[in-house]
C-alpha cells in the first residue's frame, strides 16, 4: 500500500466558502482566486468546487490553459498582466482579460496586432506600493490605453493593504474614488479581508464606491484572512483541504526520555509517543515547535521535538485508545467531525496557511471529496 499520506480537497466547502463571498457582498460579481495551483489544491481538483464562480483570476499562462482546458469559458483574468510583449498573444487566443499596472504593458498593447481587442483593468497604486499607477498619473494611463483599438473595455482596479488589520481600507478607497472618478468602467477592489470585513460598508456605497467584482483568494480555501483577530468559524468558512496520515509507530518514554533530533523535547513523566508519517519533504513546517496542534482519532493533541523529513511524534496521553494506524489530522477535518484549521496550525509554526496550504509536497498524493 503507499504511504498514509493523503490531502483530500473537499469540493463541497469550495462551493460554501465561495457563497460566503456572495452573501458578504451580494451587488459584486466574484473572481476565484486560483493562483499558485489554487493555493496547492490544485486548479482540476478545485474547478468542481469553483465552477460556480463568475470568473477565475490567477498569474500564469499554464493555470489558465488550464481552465480553458476544464471548457471554462467565461472571464480570466491575469493579475500581473502579461510579462512581455509576445504574452498578449496568448492572451488573445485564449481571451483573457488582463491586468495594465506598468507603461511597459501599455506599449506593448500599442504595438500589437489582434483583430480581438482586450479587456483590461487599469490597477492603481492607492498605497500598497508594488504594481500599479500612482494616483498622479493614473488618468494619463487610462488615456491613452482609451485610445487604442487594440483595448475594447477598461476597468479598474487596486488592492489595499491594510484590510485584515485597524488601518483598514477608506484611505485607500478615497484615493480609488479620486482617480477614477467619471470614468467610465467596472470596478474590482476587494481581496478576501476586505470582502469578510469591509463589503457590507464601503464597498456597497453609492456611485465609484461600488465594487463590481471581488476578488476571493485565501477565504476560499477555509482560511480566515485576519487570524487570530477571528477564525475561519467566526467568518463561517469550512476547511477545503484535509492532510492526513496514520500513526506507524508507537514509543513508550520515562521521565527524562528525549525525542527527535537535537534532543528539543524531554518528558517530564512517562509517557506514549506516537510516530506519523509526515514531516517536511510532505510540506510540513519544519519549524513548527513541540506543542502545534494536531488531531489523532479526532482528539486534539500535540506534536513532540523537531520535524524531521518523513516523520514526526506526537502526544498519545489525551488518546490512550490510539495505536499503529490511528488517524492523525495535520489540519482540515477528521472521520468524527473535528475540525483543526490550518490557520492555527500556521501559527503555532510561525507562518501563515497560505505558505502551509501552497506547501504541500508533490509526493502527497491527492484526492477529491465533499
Amino acid at each position: 500500500m503507499p504511504r498514509p499520506i493523503l490531502a483530500t480537497v473537499h469540493t463541497g466547502a469550495l462551493r460554501h466558502n465561495l457563497d460566503i463571498a456572495r452573501e458578504r457582498a451580494p451587488d459584486a460579481r466574484v473572481w476565484a482566486v486560483v493562483k499558485a495551483n489554487a493555493y496547492g489544491h490544485g486548479i482540476e481538483r478545485a474547478y468542481e468546487g469553483l465552477r460556480g464562480a463568475d470568473g477565475f483570476a490567477l498569474l500564469d499562462f499554464d493555470e489558465a490553459e488550464r481552465l480553458r482546458a476544464l471548457d471554462w469559458r467565461g472571464p480570466i483574468l491575469l493579475l500581473e498582466g502579461a510579462f512581455e510583449a509576445r504574452d498578449l498573444e496568448l492572451c488573445s487566443r485564449l481571451n483573457l482579460w488582463h491586468t495594465v499596472h506598468c507603461t511597459e504593458q501599455i506599449d506593448w498593447l500599442a504595438a500589437h496586432k489582434t483583430q480581438q481587442p482586450h479587456k483590461v483593468f487599469l490597477k492603481l497604486n492607492s498605497g500598497m506600493n508594488r504594481l500599479g499607477f500612482t494616483p498622479t498619473a493614473y488618468r494619463a494611463a487610462w488615456a491613452r490605453l482609451n485610445a487604442l483599438p487594440q483595448v475594447e473595455e477598461i476597468g479598474h482596479m487596486t488592492h489595499f493593504s491594510d484590510a485584515d488589520g485597524p488601518r483598514g481600507i477608506a484611505h485607500q478607497v478615497a484615493l480609488f474614488e479620486q482617480a477614477t472618478d467619471d470614468l467610465p468602467g467596472e470596478r474590482t477592489l476587494a481581496n478576501s479581508a476586505a470582502i469578510l470585513r469591509h463589503a457590507r460598508g464601503a464597498l456597497r456605497g453609492a456611485g465609484s464606491l461600488a465594487a463590481d467584482w471581488v476578488r476571493e483568494g485565501i477565504a476560499l480555501y477555509g482560511s480566515a484572512p485576519d487570524f487570530p483577530e477571528h477564525s475561519a468559524a467566526h467568518w463561517g468558512l469550512l476547511p477545503t483541504m484535509t492532510l492526513s496520515t496514520r500513526v506507524i509507530g508507537v514509543q513508550q518514554l520515562q521521565t527524562g526520555d528525549t525525542v527527535g533530533y537535537g534532543s528539543t523535547f524531554t518528558a517530564s513523566e512517562a509517557m506514549r509517543i506516537g510516530v506519523i508519517a509526515c514531516g517536511y519533504a510532505d510540506g510540513y513546517p519544519r519549524h513548527a515547535p513541540s506543542g502545534t496542534p494536531v488531531l489523532v482519532d479526532g482528539v486534539r493533541t500535540r506534536t513532540l521535538g523537531r520535524v524531521s523529513m518523513d516523520m514526526i511524534t506526537v502526544d498519545l496521553t489525551p488518546v490512550p485508545s490510539a495505536g499503529i494506524g490511528s488517524e492523525v489530522v495535520l489540519w482540515g477535518r477528521a472521520g468524527n467531525g473535528a475540525q483543526l484549521p490550518v490557520d492555527e496550525v500556521a501559527h503555532a509554526a510561525g507562518t501563515i496557511a497560505y505558505e502551509s496550504l501552497c506547501a504541500v509536497a508533490p509526493r502527497v498524493r491527492f484526492e477529491v471529496g465533499e
